[in-house]
C-alpha cells in the first residue's frame, strides 16, 4: 500500500498558474508510475497526465499538452503538476494516484484501473 496526498490547489484566474504537489509514503520502492487526473461536477474522472517513478517517461493528456508540466523528486517521493494558463473548464478535483504496473506504452497508464492507490484530491477552481 501507497499513501497519496494532494496539496496546492486553490483559486486562480483564467490564464494563471498553480502547482500541485503529491507527497508518496509506504511501499514507495512498489510503485512504477504516478499519474494526476482530474474530476469535474457531474463528470467521469479523466487522465491529466503520468511520470514513471524509474526513467522518468511522462505522458500528457492532449487538452494540457503545452500548458502543464509533471515532474518528480524521487528523493522526496514527491511528484508536481506545475499548470499554467488554467481555463475555467478545468476547474475539478485533482487526484494523484500510484500504479504498481509497468507499461512501455504509456497509453495504457490513461485508464484508471491502472492505478491502485488514489489520494483524496485537492481542489482547483478557476474563475472566469
Amino acid at each position: 500500500q501507497v499513501q497519496l496526498v494532494e496539496s496546492g490547489g486553490g483559486f486562480v484566474q483564467a490564464g494563471g498558474s498553480l502547482r500541485l504537489s503529491c507527497a508518496a509514503s509506504g511501499r514507495t520502492q512498489d510503485i512504477f508510475a504516478l499519474g494526476w487526473f482530474r474530476q469535474a461536477p457531474g463528470k467521469e474522472r479523466e487522465f491529466v497526465s503520468v511520470i514513471t517513478w524509474d526513467d522518468g517517461r511522462i505522458y500528457y493528456a492532449d487538452s494540457v499538452k503545452g500548458r502543464f508540466t509533471i515532474s518528480r523528486d524521487n528523493a522526496r517521493n514527491t511528484v508536481y503538476l506545475q499548470m499554467n494558463l488554467l481555463k475555467t473548464e478545468e476547474t475539478a478535483v485533482y487526484y494523484c494516484a500510484a500504479s504498481f504496473r509497468y507499461y512501455v506504452d504509456m497509453h495504457f497508464y490513461n485508464d484508471l484501473n491502472a492505478y491502485a492507490n488514489w489520494g483524496q484530491g485537492t481542489q482547483v477552481t478557476v474563475s472566469s
